[in-house]
């Protein structure tokens, strides 16, 4: 169980909250809130804004558009599985339009953390409640800028006939870092991972300057050294505050544990799952790859691809390894098999139950062997085989439902990469420094120290530390690889998939928003 359980109301939301009226339910909500000046009614706005992440995060929605449009994840169709009107293909192949379900339930999920952040200003919270709701807005519409490029946002939030007004650019940058420094003076120092903290708006800082420049010109970014001072800066805040360390050997998959709310050192903001309070579906992490034989089984769809896989070392941690961990309750932990049950699964798989070999559904006569071969469309033999899987939440085998991982956000090794990267960029530093800090995570996971360091060898290295937690296509576009052509994806034929379409839907309602370049 967590430190602490939050009470939670569900609210009276629209599905378009940026577009159409709300219904008297929100009136009365609204009436009941200023009449009792209840703090315990302001702590469920604040709940409530916490939770609307969980549907854009954990492993969906914005997951999708920021992992499989890039080459470390892919989602085929397996026969009459995995198709959805092309829609998984449309984002590996860079092909989608402005109806791409994606894209519409992304934006109106950020668009309701911002309307739910926004809301808990509205009924006198306390400076420190006030600030918690500034970030979860900060941290949505930096995401919006991120994917679209376009920021809506509500000043009157009773006036539902006006559409809200955008921004773009630095004025959606300007108004995110007046928010976070706003914050900062009353979010806590220390605590949960999952309340928001300093550190969380510092992390979020240090995205926002390093990414500065991407945001203003995509296709040709500068970086300023001022920018990349700023991240050095924040960086070394975080460092200084002593709540973090890179995860000691043999314990980086503590950082995605169904107890990982009290045993990681590197988590810096998460969002809550706890089974029977609150939560949302992190078992889409395990759901989505696994095969339907494995324990529990899966929906046998999603995987890697064999290029990005072979960035690893054998001897790298990451790259998978048994984990024990209390949540397991399987022979695979009583019984000493200790096959390999975190990271990504390749080659024949075994029965956490028998530990005998696993075989497939259909036929059942053929071994389970997740192959490194994998294509858009799969058939035949390859059906149900192909593409070796990622797996970075241990299974809660504990809990029936609601797993109680807490999914993550914001980690202290993507600090550190992030500073040797703002060195490398001309931020104050020398490459010596650079290198050192990167090897810091390096030797932990059990591969060698670099001697050399190179902006494309710092790529890979965030690929393989972050592998799946939703920064590859930011990474990609940052570094200038985005349009790049890799395994079953050519090169983009233009930049203008450096943006999303924005939905058909939105940009009809709001006449102040103006789809993006090529849709």
């Amino acid at each position: 169980m967590k430190a602490s359980k939050f009470y939670y109301v569900v609210l009276i939301m629209c599905s378009l909250v940026f577009t159409v009226s709300c219904t008297k339910l929100n009136e009365d909500l609204y009436s009941e809130l200023t009449g009792a000046g209840s703090s315990k009614s302001v702590s469920d706005l604040l709940t409530s804004a916490y939770s609307t992440l969980n549907g854009p995060y954990q492993q969906d929605n914005r997951w999708c558009l920021q992992e499989i449009t890039t080459d470390e994840a892919i989602a085929p169709t397996r026969g009459g599985d995995w198709d959805d009107n092309g829609i998984h293909r449309a984002l590996h192949l860079h092909l989608w339009n402005s109806d791409n379900s994606y894209m519409l339930n992304t934006f109106n999920g950020l668009g309701n953390a911002i309307f739910q952040a926004s809301n808990v200003l509205r009924f006198n919270p306390t400076a420190q409640q006030a600030a918690e709701a500034k970030f979860i807005r900060s941290l949505a519409m930096f995401d919006m800028l991120d994917l679209w490029g376009q920021v809506p946002y509500r000043e009157n939030l009773d006036d539902f006939k006006t559409p809200p007004s955008v921004m773009t650019g630095q004025d959606a940058m300007d108004f995110i870092v007046k928010d976070l420094n706003d914050a900062m003076k009353d979010l806590p120092t220390a605590g949960v991972a999952y309340v928001a903290s300093k550190n969380a708006a510092r992390v979020l800082l240090m995205k926002l300057y390093l990414n500065r420049g991407v945001f203003l010109n995509r296709q040709s970014p500068t970086f300023s050294k001022e920018d990349m001072n700023q991240v050095i800066s924040l960086a070394k805040a975080i460092s200084a505050s002593k709540a973090y360390k890179v995860s000691d050997p043999g314990h980086y998959f503590d950082n995605f544990a169904p107890n990982n709310d009290k045993i990681s050192t590197e988590n810096i903001f998460t969002l809550y799952n706890e089974n029977g309070v609150r939560g949302g579906s992190v078992d889409r992490t395990w759901n989505t790859v696994a095969h339907y034989n494995m324990l529990p089984g899966g929906w046998n769809g999603w995987a890697t691809l064999s290029d990005f896989y072979n960035k690893f070392q054998s001897s790298d941690e990451r790259r998978g390894i048994y984990y024990d961990y209390p949540a397991d309750t399987t022979s695979n932990k009583s019984q000493d098999y200790h096959r390999q049950n975190v990271g990504f699964f390749a080659g024949q798989q075994y029965s956490w139950v028998t530990n005998e070999p696993l075989m497939a559904r259909n036929p059942s006569t053929a071994p389970l062997v997740f192959t490194p071969e994998v294509t858009l469309r799969t058939s035949g033999a390859t059906l149900e085989t192909a593409g070796i899987r990622p797996m970075k939440y241990a299974y809660d085998y504990k809990s029936v439902g609601q797993k109680n991982n807490d999914w993550v956000v914001y980690r202290y090794s993507d600090v550190l990469l992030m500073q040797a990267e703002a060195i490398l960029r001309g931020g104050d530093g020398t490459t010596a420094e650079a290198i050192e800090i990167v090897n810091r995570i390096r030797t932990n996971r059990g591969v060698p120290a670099l001697t050399t360091l190179t902006l494309d060898d710092l790529l890979d290295e965030r690929g393989r530390e972050l592998y799946w937690e939703g920064w590859r296509r930011q990474d990609l576009i940052r570094f200038g690889k985005f349009l790049d052509a890799w395994q079953e994806k050519p090169a983009d034929v233009s930049p203008n998939t450096l943006l999303f379409a924005l939905p058909a839907q939105q940009v009809a309602s709001n006449p102040n928003l103006t789809q993006n370049p090529g849709f």
